[in-house]
């Protein structure tokens, strides 16, 4: 598993530890993917608004940025790292992702 460099910033010189403790829920995608698209889509669909990092293609094979075991997307929920979106996925479907989100205190729309 790739890590995070310790000197990556996001826009507005925020780091992705600033951001994760100010969003309960932050997702870590690239522009073109689709299964980025659908994470984002599904945490919609429970009311939850996430805070998304888009990465150029570039950028994300750079090993610069976060990237899970098993690629992008990648969610964190209240700071801990969930993973993909077949993580995610098997927590909806199993019923744990609302609460989840709720203990993280995500905002729900």
């Amino acid at each position: 598993m790739k890590k995070m460099a310790a000197a990556l910033s996001l826009d507005g010189g925020e780091s992705p530890e600033m951001m994760m403790a100010e969003n309960p829920v932050v997702v870590f995608s690239r522009r073109s993917c689709c299964m980025c698209q659908v994470m984002t889509i599904l945490l919609s669909m429970v009311g939850v608004r996430a805070k998304v990092v888009e990465w150029e293609e570039e950028e994300a094979a750079t090993g610069e940025v976060m990237v899970a075991e098993e690629g992008m997307p990648v969610v964190f929920i209240g700071g801990e790292r969930i993973g993909g979106l077949e993580r995610l996925m098997g927590m909806h479907l199993s019923g744990r992702l609302v609460s989840r989100l709720k203990a993280a205190g995500a905002s729900f729309h």
